[in-house]
């Protein structure tokens, strides 16, 4: 140790640590004010010399571990060195806020000889079993406070998210963050968010060319970045920028934080739902880990319509596209090479599994019978009265809404039964009079009450949608429109367009021996439909 003996006056050395949680406190000088309180402290002491004092500005006692914080590995070091007597802190809370570590932090300090002091709680000793309680004691209700005020930050954050209210964090691309006009009760002026022009114009750009072209997040960053549009950091956009942009529902208008979404906010909105929650389709069938069949474009760029998105009619497998050259030689003898595709059964081409079916399907065939079929599907909507068609769907949501509505009641009032028949079992229980203990029917007793709580939720959520009509008709008319608009412009698209219809026209389709083709239409586009359950191109039967 560092202590000396001057003229029978024994000097300790100290070192001190200050330590604020957030910026806030920085900029309010609360560290000059530890400082000045510990100063003062040792100062009133009797030989006590600071020799050096540590700071950490913005370093959570609760959140960030001993382990991470430079300013404790270097006095844990020090004392190792045995570099000074006494470790002074303005509270202990300064040395962290852990039940499970920081009082053995304060302990090991002690077993290497160093006093640990605070300015306000004075010294920590370490001679009885009451120290020891005391210590652990301190930091518990340290620990408690932490979680507290957290708590109480997230939950007002919440109620700021529900009343619509901006609430921090990185601003999103396609917004300004701008003064609100409004001040806290600190008098200072709050800020909020407001759509940049420019920047929202290139975000509806992102949307429009993902869903309506098929464009995947590399492809798209490349897209913005020739355009040498930068982030707001000044970056290159990335992959990963892109869904980030893609999956963020601000730009439907809503602030989200914790799970809690804000009601709309009108004057934020860049992208209305029906496009966003196409968007959200694309990125999910996308997904590496997703197993599901696939109906969105695997590749939008390659020369077949249904490369990565048919299926084989009879094993199940993926057919991939794969091109080879096809040499002949003309009536002149001249020797030529065309560049040719073809649809392969991956299951039966690479001995995957039994399949029967047919190993290659020209690709110019199937496409040509698949494109014919969407004209016909175009030819029929276009005679479609729109308000026959969106009646018939409407309908048929109602039906369906009211049907799950059913269902749930009728289970929650087998629940109401059952739990009525566990509750007069647990008075059986308690006299001994069962044949089950009390412990087993108060975990039946409480599975009941979630079961019945969860189908209220729920019921609840299934209502609101049956009686929120305009929503269910404005859906139906986005689709309606969306089918017609394809009808009509079809035959105007580019392939990579026109592959984005397919998938999203079709949920599935798969092809069996003599290019017999299934179509599985998706639901939406489906009931627009009178009667088709059956077309022909060519004398291909096309079931749909």
């Amino acid at each position: 140790m560092n202590t000396v003996t001057t003229e029978n006056k024994m000097i300790k050395t100290v070192y001190c640590l200050y330590r604020v949680s957030t910026a806030g406190q920085v900029d309010k000088d609360d560290i000059p004010m530890q400082k000045q309180a510990c100063r003062e402290f040792a100062k009133n002491q009797t030989g006590w010399v600071i020799k050096q004092e540590f700071m950490e500005k913005g370093i959570s006692g609760f959140k960030v571990s001993a382990d991470d914080r430079d300013a404790i590995q270097e006095l844990k070091a020090a004392a190792e060195r045995k570099e000074f007597d006494i470790l002074l802190v303005f509270m202990f809370d300064r040395l962290g806020r852990r039940q499970n570590e920081t009082p053995f932090i304060v302990e090991w300090f002690a077993q290497q000889g160093v006093e640990v002091w605070s300015a306000k709680e004075g010294q920590q000793r370490f001679e009885s079993e009451a120290d020891y309680l005391i210590n652990f004691m301190r930091f518990w209700a340290a620990n408690g406070e932490s979680r507290k005020t957290s708590m109480r930050v997230k939950t007002r954050l919440h109620q700021l998210v529900e009343e619509g209210c901006y609430t921090g964090g990185t601003v999103p691309f396609g917004y300004d963050l701008v003064n609100s006009g409004v001040t806290n009760k600190k008098g200072k002026e709050l800020k909020t968010l407001a759509v940049n022009p420019i920047e929202a114009s290139i975000v509806q750009v992102i949307f429009d060319k993902t869903v309506n072209e098929g464009y995947g997040s590399y492809v798209m960053a490349e897209y913005v970045n020739d355009r040498k549009i930068q982030t707001h950091n000044g970056s290159r956009f990335q992959a990963n920028t892109i869904k980030r942009i893609l999956r963020n529902e601000m730009y439907c208008g809503f602030y989200v934080r914790g799970g809690v979404k804000s009601p709309r906010q009108e004057h934020l909105q860049i992208i209305d739902d029906n496009t966003w929650e196409q968007a959200q389709r694309i990125l999910k069938q996308r997904e590496y880990k997703n197993k599901e069949k696939t109906q969105v474009c695997a590749r939008t760029k390659s020369e077949t319509l249904l490369a990565g998105n048919l299926y084989c009619g009879h094993c199940g497998s993926k057919l991939y596209a794969s091109s080879y050259n096809d040499t002949y030689t003309t009536a002149n003898g001249e020797r030529k090479s065309v560049k040719r595709y073809r649809y392969l059964c991956a299951g039966r081409a690479m001995h995957r599994n039994e399949c029967d079916g047919q190993t290659a399907y020209t690709a110019n065939k199937v496409d040509t019978i698949v494109l014919e079929a969407m004209k016909q599907c175009f030819e029929k909507i276009k005679a479609t009265p729109k308000d026959v068609a969106l009646e018939q769907r409407y309908k048929a949501e109602l039906a369906l809404t009211r049907k799950a509505i059913k269902q749930l009641q009728k289970e929650t009032e087998t629940q109401k039964r059952k739990l009525g028949d566990l509750t007069e079992e647990i008075a059986n229980a308690l006299v001994g009079d069962s044949k089950f203990t009390p412990d087993i029917l108060a975990v039946a007793i409480e599975k009941c009450k979630s079961k019945i709580s969860d189908n209220a939720k729920m019921i609840a959520e299934k209502e609101a949608l049956f009686k929120n009509q305009e929503q269910i008709i404005n859906k139906l008319d986005f689709h309606y429109n969306q089918f017609l608009s394809w009808a009509k412009e079809f035959d105007k698209l580019n392939a990579q367009e026109k592959k984005m219809i397919c998938c999203s026209l079709f949920k599935e389709i798969s092809i069996s021996r003599d290019y017999r083709i299934e179509f599985l239409m998706e639901s939406a586009y489906e009931q627009f439909l009178q009667d088709t359950t059956q077309m022909n191109v060519d004398g291909k039967a096309i079931v749909c």
